[in-house]
């Protein structure tokens, strides 16, 4: 009995370590130049590609917000429920070869996330080169 007890509580505390150790789950947008929290993404995986959408819009005059200067199928859909990150696939400890969308803007980006410790996500849009773009550092929603 005593081992059986043991046995489980290794499984459940690896299930909760390994949890914490990806970039899936629910993330909270810190935005890089005025230090506000915007939005909150939730990442996940779909036919090994990784993608992320839009589940909350933390000022309540923007949740009804579209996103008018995006191009293409994104114009004008609603900012909330907004898929933001597409198809990012993982190398390595990073994810990278996907794109992510900036809502206000309505410009799209080469993107890679990484996660620094396992409550911090570091998002990088760029152009080009990873040199010339903005790095923002979302938090995990618990």
């Amino acid at each position: 009995m005593k081992n059986t007890i043991t046995i489980l509580s290794l499984f459940v505390s690896m299930a909760f370590y390994a949890q914490g150790n990806t970039v899936m789950g629910k993330w909270k947008t810190i935005d890089d130049e005025t230090g506000k929290a915007k939005s909150i993404v939730e990442i996940y995986e779909h036919s090994g590609k990784v993608y992320g959408k839009v589940v909350d819009i933390l000022d309540a005059d923007k949740k009804k917000n579209l996103c008018t200067n995006c191009t293409g199928e994104d114009k004008n859909k609603p900012v909330m429920g907004l898929l933001i990150i597409k198809g990012l696939s993982k190398d390595g400890s990073e994810y990278n070869s996907g794109k992510i969308l900036d809502p206000v803007s309505g410009k799209t980006y080469k993107c890679f996330l990484a996660l620094e410790g396992n409550d911090k996500l570091k998002v990088r849009g760029y152009i080009g080169l990873s040199l010339f773009g903005r790095t923002q550092t979302w938090q995990r929603v618990k």
